[in-house]
């Protein structure tokens, strides 16, 4: 017997099927897309990983060179000026006995470069006023 409701039966329950399989399909394509990502994010995780401990002992040893050259940079500076006062307490005790032994000639050479002094002070003002 003929049934006009069992071809309408029929074609609801095809597009019932139709939609069913579209929605498994885009699930599917979802969850795929997922995996995909997760995986390229997991690539890249892995690779920055890589690039970090590279690096990392790079940075240690440019850090590591820097603190020597500061330690040396300092041990000279440190040379440096203990040579200089070393120089200075010399030049110091070599002065002292010169003025010790030949008084008067040091009386007349600081007078001469006191004269001199005063003499370019002079100039310079006289010089700066014009």
């Amino acid at each position: 017997m003929y049934s006009p409701f069992s071809k309408t039966d029929d074609l609801k329950s095809a597009t019932r099927d139709l939609s069913d399989t579209v929605f498994q399909t885009a699930e599917e394509a979802v969850t795929s897309t997922r995996d995909l990502a997760n995986d390229a994010i997991g690539r890249a995780d892995r690779k920055a990983r890589d690039l970090r401990a590279s690096i990392d002992p790079a940075i240690d040893h440019i850090a590591s060179r820097a603190q020597e050259l500061a330690r040396r940079s300092s041990a000279l500076a440190q040379d440096a000026r203990a040579k200089a006062q070393q120089r200075l307490a010399e030049y110091a005790d070599v002065t002292t006995r010169y003025v010790a032994e030949q008084p008067v000639k040091s009386v007349l050479i600081a007078a001469a470069a006191g004269a001199v002094i005063a003499a370019l002070l002079v100039s310079r003002r006289n010089h700066n006023d014009y």
